[in-house]
């Protein structure tokens, strides 16, 4: 399997697929591409292949891109506090089975 390079899109009123850079996020009726598919893509007869070209300055991560999983990456590092009811205490013991206090109260 090969990476996704670029985004195809069909648009039925104007008999036309644009095949553009990648998409950043997920539409309907929209076809990621790699780069051995979108070289070869034709469409049906009738229709006209507008092919957008990327800008090579976008093709990297952004410093927004790079900020926001720096980001992401300390927010999942963070301890999660538990939340609801506190952990409930052992008052005894029989074997495998474990007798504890309720929290309910």
């Amino acid at each position: 399997m090969r990476p996704a390079v670029a985004t195809l899109t069909y648009v039925y009123s104007d008999q036309t697929a644009v095949l553009g850079p990648l998409a950043t996020f997920a539409e309907p009726h929209c076809y990621d591409l790699c780069e051995a598919h979108a070289d070869r893509l034709t469409a049906p007869r009738g229709w006209e292949v507008v092919r957008l070209a990327p800008d090579p300055d976008t093709l990297g991560p952004t410093s927004d891109d790079l900020e926001a999983l720096a980001n992401a990456v300390r927010e999942a590092a963070l301890p999660r506090p538990e939340i609801g009811r506190p952990a409930p205490v052992e008052v005894g013991r029989r074997g495998h089975l474990r007798v504890l206090r309720s929290t309910d109260v």
